[in-house]
C-alpha cells in the first residue's frame, strides 16, 4: 500500500462521496472509483460501502482511515514547519459566517486580527446557509442553529436572542403585537431563505408555541432589514445584536419580550472539521475568536457572551 492510495481513502471518506472527492483531487469520478477498487483489491477487504449518494467506511476502512488521517496530518505539519521556518504567521484561512453577525459583531474583530497577523490571507464569506465544511475554501464556519452536526467540532459562542421590534413612530401609530399569534397580522420584516416558509418557534413559561407568519419583507441581509424597520415599513423579527444600539438610543422599541424566539436556532457555534489538519493560522484565528467571546462574557456577566440582552424600551401602544 502506497501513501497516495492511503491519501485517496482519506479524501474519499472526508468528502463523504466520490464526486466531491474527485473534485478536490482534480480527478474524474471514474478515476477515483478505479483507484479505490484497486486499493481494496490490494488489501483484500472492502473498505467503503457505497450508496447512490454517500460512501461510508467499513470497520476495517475506518481503522485504515484513522491511520491515514494521522499520516496526512503529520505530512502537512512537516510541510508547514518547513515553509514557515523563521517567518511570521502566514497561510490562508477561509471563514464563513452569517451576514448580519459578521457585519455587526465580527467585522471589527477581523480587522484587528489582520493588524496583528498581516501575513495571513483571510478569506471571509458572508453567507447564511449552513456550509458544507468539506468545501476546500472553508476552514471555520460560524452558524446559528439549535444543535450542531455530530460530525463537526462545535465550540459554543453563546445564545442568540431574536426580538420583535419596530420604529418608535410605527409603534405609536400602529401599536405592537401583544401575543405571538399577532405576528400573523402585522407587516413582518424578517430574515429567511427565499422560497422557504418562515417558521417561528417561541418559548414562554416552559411552554413551546409556533407561528407561521407571512412576512412582507424577507431577506438574508440583516442590515437591509434593520434599515427597513427603522424606516417604519413594519415590525421586525431579528437577532438582538443587529438592533441593540438602535434600541438603546430609543429609535426602536421591542415587544413580546417575555418570549424566547427562534427562527434558525437559539445558539451560535464555531464549527470545524474534526480530522482536517489545522494550520497555525487556522488555530490562531479560532483562539482569537474564542478570546473575543470570553471578553464578551466579562462585559455582560448576566447575559449571552457576545449577544447581550436588549435593554427595556418604553412600552408603546398595544397592538389591536
Amino acid at each position: 500500500m502506497d501513501l497516495s492510495a492511503l491519501t485517496l481513502l482519506v479524501e474519499i471518506l472526508d468528502a463523504g462521496n466520490l464526486s466531491l472527492a474527485a473534485r478536490k483531487l482534480k480527478m474524474s469520478r471514474a478515476n477515483v472509483s478505479y483507484h479505490l477498487a484497486q486499493l481494496e483489491k490490494s488489501v483484500g477487504v472492502q473498505l467503503v460501502r457505497r450508496t447512490t449518494r454517500r460512501v461510508e467506511p467499513t470497520e476495517v476502512g475506518l481503522r485504515l482511515y484513522e491511520h491515514g488521517r494521522s499520516i496526512v496530518n503529520e505530512i502537512l505539519a512537516a510541510q508547514e514547519t518547513i515553509a514557515t521556518l523563521g517567518k511570521s504567521l502566514q497561510g490562508r484561512v477561509g471563514l464563513s459566517m452569517p451576514v448580519g453577525y459578521g457585519q455587526v459583531v465580527m467585522a471589527g474583530w477581523l480587522i484587528e486580527f489582520k493588524r496583528l497577523y498581516p501575513g495571513i490571507l483571510l478569506e471571509v464569506m458572508f453567507e447564511n446557509r449552513v456550509s458544507d465544511l468539506v468545501r476546500e475554501d472553508v476552514d471555520i464556519a460560524i452558524r446559528i442553529m439549535t444543535e450542531p452536526p455530530p460530525t463537526l467540532v462545535a465550540r459554543p459562542l453563546g445564545a442568540v436572542r431574536y426580538v420583535v421590534c419596530a420604529s418608535s413612530g410605527y409603534a405609536q401609530a400602529q401599536g405592537l403585537p401583544r401575543q405571538l399569534s399577532d405576528l400573523g397580522a402585522v407587516p413582518l420584516i424578517s430574515a429567511g431563505f427565499i422560497g422557504r416558509e418562515l417558521r417561528v418557534a417561541a418559548y414562554r413559561n416552559g411552554q413551546r408555541e409556533e407561528v407561521l407568519p407571512r412576512p412582507t419583507l424577507l431577506s438574508e441581509n440583516m442590515l437591509f432589514l434593520r434599515d427597513a424597520v427603522l424606516e417604519g415599513l413594519g415590525v421586525g423579527l431579528m437577532p438582538d445584536y443587529v438592533v441593540q444600539g438602535l434600541v438603546d438610543q430609543g429609535h426602536l422599541v421591542t415587544a413580546l419580550d417575555d418570549y424566547r424566539l427562534s427562527v434558525f436556532g437559539t445558539q451560535m457555534f464555531l464549527l470545524y472539521m474534526p480530522n482536517r489538519y489545522q494550520t497555525s493560522s487556522v488555530r490562531t484565528l479560532i483562539d482569537f475568536i474564542l478570546a473575543k467571546v470570553g471578553e464578551g462574557h466579562a462585559a455582560h456577566p448576566g447575559g449571552a457572551p457576545i449577544m447581550p440582552l436588549m435593554s427595556t424600551a418604553r412600552t408603546p401602544a398595544p397592538f389591536s
